[in-house]
């Protein structure tokens, strides 16, 4: 039970955040130079179909006027009506939702499945080969572009061997989970090149505490000592870089997206922008700034479930 007031305490404190969100996300269409509508139809625009557009998106109302009818919109879920796609935005947004949630979520869970054996086995056996090989081979992944990265995996495990399809999405579950393999790996790569440096360091730290010595001079068995022990207190800053980079591949999926032909947000933010449709990039920024709020509230939670000190109250 405190766990939940917990959260929702922390949620109420992201509230304002999230107001301020909309705020931003309402007036970067109107901050821009020049008038939207004109800038959305472009040189093919008559002055007929700028005066029309320009009643259809509001912009001739006040902007306090504008804003509450923005704050309508998100209240019910549609974010107005895409120019493009001739639709409530709100929907499309949320089809193309799950395919990038599905996206971030496998590549995180790979990352936490090859951070933390890695991390521990490096750290207990610090100096060694495996230390030396873990840190050269998660460099090198971290140096390489994820795009260039992308195209040698398809060229590789798509073409040369033909084991994993080179674009798509798939129907169901299974098929989904075999195309996301390769674009998921990649961002696993990175984000797990970082979590295993801070694990390792934080491990290495709480192994030469006293009371890890202390514990051990009890008689505890070593996997006693390291998992229960060691492990659950050096969790704290590697959650934080955890966060942060999953936050990071939240808005850096358009280029993966891209690559593998997933259509999530990412994709269509793309076509959003080619198309001049800025009613949804306006929506797609607004979400892409919530999934990154609530990425943070979910660290306030890991954090209040895996170190005891922090209070919950």
């Amino acid at each position: 039970m405190k766990l939940v007031f917990f959260t929702l305490s922390r949620l109420a404190q992201l509230l304002p955040v999230l107001l301020g969100i909309t705020f931003v996300a309402f007036f970067l269409l109107r901050v821009m130079p020049g008038d939207p509508a004109t800038l959305m139809l472009g040189s093919r625009g008559t002055p007929e179909d700028i005066a029309a557009l320009t009643r259809q998106l509001g912009l001739d109302r006040p902007l306090s006027a504008q804003y509450l009818s923005f704050l309508s919109d998100i209240a019910r879920g549609s974010f107005g009506r895409s120019i493009a796609y001739k639709a409530q935005i709100g929907p499309l947004i949320g089809e193309r939702l799950w395919p990038t949630l599905a996206l971030v979520g496998f590549s995180t869970v790979l990352a936490v499945a090859m951070t933390v054996p890695l991390a521990m086995l490096t750290a207990v056996r610090r100096g060694g080969v495996l230390d030396h090989l873990v840190k050269i081979f998660f460099v090198v992944a971290m140096s390489m572009p994820g795009f260039w990265l992308g195209v040698l995996l398809i060229l590789l495990f798509a073409i040369v061997i033909p084991i994993f399809p080179v674009s798509g999405y798939g129907d169901d579950f299974l098929t989904r989970l075999h195309h996301l393999v390769l674009p998921a790996t990649i961002i696993a790569l990175g984000t797990a090149a970082l979590t295993i440096r801070s694990l390792r360091s934080s491990i290495v730290a709480v192994l030469g505490a006293d009371y890890i010595d202390t514990a051990r001079a009890k008689g505890m068995p070593e996997r006693i000592v390291l998992w229960h022990h060691v492990f659950r207190n050096s969790l704290t800053s590697t959650i934080s870089v955890l966060a942060v980079h999953t936050s990071w591949v939240v808005g850096g999926t358009v280029v993966i997206e891209t690559v593998f032909g997933i259509p999530g947000l990412g994709s269509l933010l793309v076509s959003s922008i080619s198309a001049r449709d800025y009613p949804m990039v306006q929506g797609l920024t607004l979400t892409f700034a919530v999934l990154v709020v609530s990425i943070n509230l979910l660290a306030d939670v890991a954090y209040a479930l895996v170190d005891p000190r922090v209070s919950l109250s």
